[in-house]
């Protein structure tokens, strides 16, 4: 029997009063899922999950479910936990499957996630996010969000990157004038999506050590270099009218802008050493 035809009876058995999983409900599971059921399960949090994905995934040798005589798939709690992991890291670290596999082997797990990242988590517009207590160290409050290149997220005021992210509107205004964040004017009022709003956190940390606006171009030169190079490898399957083409061209390049985030933190914390000695 195949994956695909055990799906619906497993479905039935696994899921609500409704026939389908809620997300809620999957690390609890008593019952083995067959792959179709963990896929809808995890739609909710993760809307791009497939069950082709899953299929690489277990390829990669990160997942090792069950086999039935019959050939299909069965999850148990512990395989539905280890999914939401490697998500997770996929979407909320940008880590390379290489790297993940690595935080694996080391215990890495979301099963209890800390209540500040929780906390973190950006909402819809208007909401305030929890300060960091006093004392915590320099770089505290910064966190990874799912930021992903096909969704802009929630659309902020500046009233509310302020009260977000602690940094003075001045300091927005500075980062409009150097190009850093451009926001979007909406009926005479100017919005932030996600990505800038954490790019005006990550440079209000940085101010404390007296960076200023124009010592970012430097970074925003770099970050302009490495996605015209993405650009570049992928440019023919991002122009593709053939939209299952282009779907995996943009998955390849949040795979590869991972990839390259990863590199750059390698090599930038290899030239740190040298200074630190």
């Amino acid at each position: 029997m195949s994956d695909d035809a055990a799906t619906g009876a497993s479905e039935a058995s696994s899921g609500g009063g409704n026939g389908e999983p809620q997300l809620e409900e999957v690390p609890r599971q008593t019952k083995s899922l067959t792959i179709g059921a963990v896929c809808k399960g995890l739609q909710q949090e993760f809307p791009d999950i497939s069950i082709s994905k899953i299929r690489y995934l277990e390829d990669q040798k990160l997942l090792t479910p069950r086999r039935t005589p019959g050939g299909y798939r069965l999850y148990s709690a512990a395989d539905v936990s280890r999914l939401r992991t490697i998500l997770r890291l996929q979407r909320d670290e940008f880590l390379p499957l290489a790297v993940i596999r690595q935080e694996l082997a080391a215990g890495r797990s979301f099963d209890d996630p800390p209540a500040a990242a929780a906390a973190g988590a950006g909402g819809t517009a208007g909401g305030a996010a929890a300060k960091p207590a006093d004392g915590a160290r320099p770089g505290a409050a910064l966190r990874r969000l799912t930021l992903s290149v096909r969704d802009r997220g929630a659309a902020y005021s500046l009233d509310d990157v302020v009260e977000q992210t602690g940094a003075e509107p001045r300091l927005v205004q500075e980062l409009e004038d150097f190009g850093i964040v451009k926001g979007e004017v909406r009926e005479g009022k100017r919005y932030y999506d996600e990505t800038e709003r954490e790019i005006v956190r990550a440079v209000s940390e940085l101010s404390r050590y007296g960076v200023a606006g124009r010592n970012l171009r430097v970074f925003k030169s770099s970050a302009e270099r490495e996605a015209a190079l993405l650009q570049q490898i992928l440019a023919p399957a991002l122009r593709s009218r053939n939209p299952e083409r282009r779907k995996e061209a943009v998955e390849a390049l949040e795979n590869l802008a991972a990839v390259a985030s990863h590199l750059k933190h390698l090599l930038l914390v290899r030239d740190l050493r040298k200074i630190a000695k």
